[in-house]
């Protein structure tokens, strides 16, 4: 069975979110391939079920190490880069059929290269909101490093994340996560994994920095998450974080864990709802036979 690996959100090889991408053409059952995700121990894994388009689309199925997800943003962009390279013809724009829906991801060239990925999320829903005072002690923070001026709320573009503003850059940093407390909180909430974000970075070209924690899907910290920066991205619109109801800005990720990671967000509120766009590079690692 055919197997590529690629680095998603990535500006060199051996950065950004690894991803395995298997075309299994349908042979199979979803207990096989949880067992192939959780033996590559990346933080999702994806199988191509057919090459040939199904209502539009290609199907697809996104496996974490510890169980299937409806959708997630850097395995979108991986597999439709892959679903290129087996096309092998200059496509524009590549449908995935997730089980959230489908999924349009919009393919830049330069001369014959992939340049950049860009992918349409759902738009985004806002449910609950947390005080500083439950999500200080499981970030391991002190209530004043985050920003008050923000929610802390649950984002969904179809999937969930708690998303916490906070002030400075050496707090981001230093987030050091209480499982005890964080599984306390997830068990009770529909999402299970927390985007924290704030205005300094690494980089100056860059606009935002995050960090992003996911436990309870057998992630402990993701280097790259296209799924969550979508919900940041209509995060940031909705209450206009830039001043302004449309944002076009360069978010950082995985500088703590050693997988520097570069996303690009773009935003648009309109009177019906929130246009999310989220897109990256992706490059090849490798690819092989799995036995």
């Amino acid at each position: 069975m055919k197997f590529y690996i690629v680095d998603v959100f990535a500006q060199k090889k051996y950065a950004g979110n690894q991803l395995a991408v298997f075309v299994e053409l349908g042979v199979l059952s979803t207990q096989e391939m949880q067992k192939i995700a959780k033996e590559m121990n990346y933080s999702e894994t994806t199988f191509i079920t057919s090459l040939d388009m199904q209502e539009g689309g290609y199907p697809v199925r996104i496996f974490t190490p510890e169980q299937e997800l409806p959708f997630a943003g850097h395995p979108t962009l991986g597999t439709a880069y892959v679903l290129q390279k087996e096309i092998s013809l200059p496509i524009k724009q590549i449908i995935l059929n997730l089980q959230v829906g489908k999924i349009p991801v919009t393919l830049h060239y330069q001369d014959e290269n992939i340049e950049e990925l860009w992918m349409q999320q759902k738009p985004p829903t806002f449910a609950q909101t947390f005080t500083a005072e439950t999500l200080a002690p499981i970030l391991n923070l002190d209530l004043e490093e985050i920003d008050l001026g923000y929610p802390i709320q649950e984002v969904s573009t179809g999937i969930s994340f708690i998303i916490v503003p906070l002030k400075k850059l050496s707090s981001l940093k230093k987030i050091k996560i209480n499982r005890d407390k964080y599984f306390e909180l997830v068990n009770q909430t529909q999402a299970k994994a927390i985007l924290a974000f704030c205005p300094e970075t690494n980089k100056p070209e860059n606009n935002l920095a995050a960090r992003v924690f996911a436990d309870a899907v057998g992630v402990p910290e993701d280097p790259a998450t296209g799924s969550a920066n979508g919900c940041l991205a209509g995060y940031l619109v909705n209450y206009s974080y830039f001043g302004a109801e449309s944002i076009d800005v360069r978010v950082e990720q995985g500088y703590e864990i050693g997988r520097p990671s570069l996303l690009l967000l773009k935003a648009e509120k309109n009177e019906t709802d929130i246009k999310v766009f989220v897109g990256g590079k992706v490059i090849m690692v490798a690819q092989g036979q799995f036995v």
